[in-house]
C-alpha cells in the first residue's frame, strides 16, 4: 500500500488491481463509486448487472474526499482498499463530487444508487440549482453518464430513478435499472450497526 500512497502524492488516481499491482492508468469505461465500508454483495451485484448493460468491466472507485464527510484516514483507505483484493480494481481518488470525477475519468459511466443519485441532483451541494445544472451539464461535456439501481428508502420502499425531476436537458445523462435488473436490500450502515 506503500507505493499506492506514493502515487496519490502526485497523481490525482491511483488503481489498485486484484493481485495487489498499483498503477495510475488507463482509465476505465465504467466505475462505481462508493465508501465500501464495508463492501457487499449489493455493491458486487451492482457493477455485474451494470457491467452486462454496458458491455464492459466495472471498476471500483473510492475517493479519500467526501462531500459529506472528512476526508479518510490513511489507515481507514487502506483497509477499504484491502477489501477489494482479488475481487475486481478500485481506484483511489481525491474527487469528493461527480464534477471532480468527471475530470478524471472523462467518458465513464458512473454506477450508482438511487440515493446518491438524489444526492448527485441536490441543489446544495452546488450553492443552488445554477451551480448542480453547470455541474450536471460538465458531466455531459465530458460524455459521462450516470447509471441508477434503484433502493430501499428510509421508510423501507424501493426506489428507482425518476428523471422527472430534472429539465430534459439532462435525461440522457441518467440510465436506469429497473427492480427487475437490479435489487439487493443490504445497506452498508446497517451491516455496521449489527
Amino acid at each position: 500500500m506503500m507505493k499506492m500512497w506514493h502515487l496519490l502524492q502526485s497523481q490525482s488516481i491511483v488503481c489498485v488491481e486484484p493481485t495487489g499491482t498499483v498503477r495510475t492508468g488507463p482509465s476505465p469505461l465504467a466505475l462505481l463509486p462508493g465508501s465500501f465500508n464495508p463492501l457487499h454483495h449489493g455493491h458486487t451485484s451492482l457493477a455485474a448487472v451494470a457491467s452486462a448493460r454496458l458491455g464492459t468491466e466495472v471498476h471500483f472507485e473510492l475517493s479519500v474526499a467526501n462531500a459529506d464527510k472528512p476526508e479518510l484516514p490513511r489507515d481507514e483507505v487502506e483497509r477499504r482498499v484491502a477489501q477489494f483484493l482479488g475481487l475486481a480494481p478500485v481506484w483511489v481518488t481525491r474527487a469528493a463530487t461527480f464534477e471532480a470525477k468527471a475530470d478524471l475519468f472523462p467518458g465513464a459511466a458512473f454506477v450508482l444508487g438511487w440515493d446518491t443519485a438524489v444526492r448527485v441532483i441536490d441543489p446544495k451541494y452546488y450553492g443552488g440549482e445554477s451551480g448542480r445544472d453547470a455541474a450536471l451539464r460538465k458531466l455531459l461535456d465530458r460524455g459521462c453518464r450516470l447509471v441508477v439501481g434503484g433502493r430501499v428508502d428510509a421508510n423501507g420502499a424501493f426506489r428507482v430513478w425518476d428523471a422527472c425531476a430534472l429539465v430534459a436537458e439532462f435525461a440522457e445523462l441518467f440510465g436506469l435499472l429497473t427492480e427487475a435488473d437490479f435489487r439487493a436490500d443490504v445497506s452498508s450502515t446497517e451491516l455496521r450497526r449489527k
